[in-house]
């Protein structure tokens, strides 16, 4: 059996807390012979620049160039509120998206039949809910140069963000979520703001033209991306795959993921381009949570985004499709069962530490391994 790199870079906040349940599955799937993972730890985030005056070393930098995947906890805090813009916590992550290519976030957002209730959405709305938001992570807004504030000679301050993306940024993106798409339910939305902006004119070109040329089978359907936001509140299972831009994409999927009740459940993939000579892609999972420091150290966090990073990890990076299958299911039993953390929990259910939720997780898992 092959040996695969993971690293791990808990971060700040709840981040080592829910770290510690993954490396526990780890432990399990080792122990069993089932995988053969090798782990690393490094510092990101305030926690980095505590130790080292940046948001990430270039030692860690190092390790996560070289590890097979990289599984990512949370970053940021008050405490470091004033530290200067290039060296704060989140700028750890954004140097892993863009030294490591990661240019595709999957943004999953299902509802689990348990927590159909948790949504402040209706049941019906919501039960039963899959999709699945593929978003563009290294171009648009967020990366585009001149980015600036300068005085004018008025006296006044101007503010400038530049979104910019060029054909081959939007056709490898569209790719990867009609690829997805085709072991899903055959559907992409793809969301842009064409009516103001001359970059969703190109977007929408671009994914017009990969569609019909390369994804007949794939039905596609291209929606303003404020209308998507409203359309995602109103019936959101009208959607299988939206792809949409960095910006958009950010917002999107905040919005679907409050659709199940609780940030604390949903994971994340950021995946780079396959490597020509192996075809492994550079990976990042991670949960879509924060840091939480108003929780942190006090074991009550909910670990379960975590638990399903690694899961989607177990998937994209490593194929182990049905390991992956049966620890999602785990996550569902448990919950199914009635136990819950503290931000899912209402009158009835069974409240549980962060320890405790992984433990009852790892059991279940453990009896689905056999």
């Amino acid at each position: 059996m092959a040996t695969n790199t993971l690293l791990l870079l808990p971060g700040d906040g709840i981040g080592p807390e829910i770290m510690a349940e993954v490396k526990e599955i780890i432990a399990l799937l080792n122990g069993r012979g089932l995988t053969d993972f090798a782990t690393d730890e490094g510092l990101v985030g305030g926690s980095a620049y505590d130790a080292h005056g940046a948001a990430i070393s270039e030692a860690d930098m190092a390790k996560a160039l070289s590890a097979d995947a990289v599984l990512f906890g949370a970053v940021g805090g008050p405490k470091w509120d004033g530290v200067p813009y290039d060296v704060r916590p989140e700028a750890g992550l954004l140097r892993l998206r863009k030294d490591l290519g990661l240019f595709a976030n999957l943004r999953p957002a299902i509802c689990y039949p348990a927590l159909a209730d948790a949504s402040s959405l209706k049941r019906e709305v919501v039960e039963g809910l899959d999709i699945l938001i593929v978003r563009e992570l290294t171009g648009g807004v967020y990366f585009g140069e001149p980015k600036e504030i300068v005085t004018l000679e008025n006296g006044q301050k101007r503010a400038v963000d530049t979104q910019l993306y060029t054909t081959s940024e939007i056709e490898r993106i569209a790719r990867v979520a009609f690829d997805l798409a085709r072991a899903r339910g055959r559907k992409v939305a793809s969301a842009e703001k064409r009516n103001v902006m001359k970059s969703g004119v190109l977007w929408n070109q671009v994914v017009t033209k990969i569609g019909k040329e390369e994804y007949a089978d794939v039905a596609l359907e291209h929606v303003l991306a404020d209308n998507c936001a409203m359309q995602l509140v109103r019936w959101p299972k009208q959607y299988d795959v939206i792809v949409c831009d960095n910006l958009f994409g950010d917002i999107l999927s905040d919005v679907a993921a409050m659709l199940t009740g609780s940030l604390g459940m949903l994971p994340s993939a950021s995946l780079g381009a396959p490597d020509a000579a192996t075809g492994k892609r550079k990976a990042l999972y991670e949960p879509v949570h924060g840091s939480a420091p108003d929780i942190a150290g006090k074991g009550i966090a909910n670990p379960i985004a975590m638990i399903a990073s690694f899961a989607m990890a177990l998937r994209y990076s490593f194929g182990l499709i049905d390991l992956s299958d049966k620890l999602d299911a785990a996550i569902a039993a448990v919950l199914g069962k009635g136990l819950r953390t503290r931000d899912i929990g209402k009158d009835g259910d069974t409240l549980v530490s962060t320890k405790e939720m992984g433990a009852a997780i790892r059991e279940e898992f453990a009896a689905l391994l056999g």
